[in-house]
């Protein structure tokens, strides 16, 4: 089972609608940034999709700064395609930061394909 941990403002409506997806394997919580950091780090978690404003600043801040920029990634106001989250995910990525307003195409996008890593 992959875990997924949400934080940030859209935290909730991240996970509602990941969950809404229905995908095998995926379980998603609800965290903060703290807690995701200290999850992430000790294996209890897998990855982490944090929400702000922008997508670029206080979505990943706390976590990139214990866990390392090239764990992290941000999408800001940009829309990734599949093959990019596809790219990132190969390269070990496994924080991603993303603006609210985005949530509706980025949140599944992510979770399909982590889904998809199996």
């Amino acid at each position: 089972m992959t875990k997924i941990l949400t934080g940030g403002v859209g935290k909730a409506e991240v996970t509602d609608t990941v969950k809404k997806l229905g995908l095998d394997g995926i379980e998603i919580v609800a965290s903060n940034d703290m807690d995701a950091a200290m999850k992430l780090r000790g294996g209890q978690a897998d990855y982490y999709l944090g929400t702000c404003h922008t997508g670029a600043g206080a979505s990943l801040g706390v976590l990139v700064g214990l866990l390392g920029k090239p764990t992290c990634h941000t999408f800001g106001r940009s829309v990734p395609t599949e093959d990019e989250v596809k790219a990132l995910l190969s390269e070990g990525k496994k924080v991603f930061g993303f603006a609210i307003d985005q949530i509706d195409v980025i949140a599944p996008l992510m979770a399909r394909a982590i889904a998809a890593r199996g």
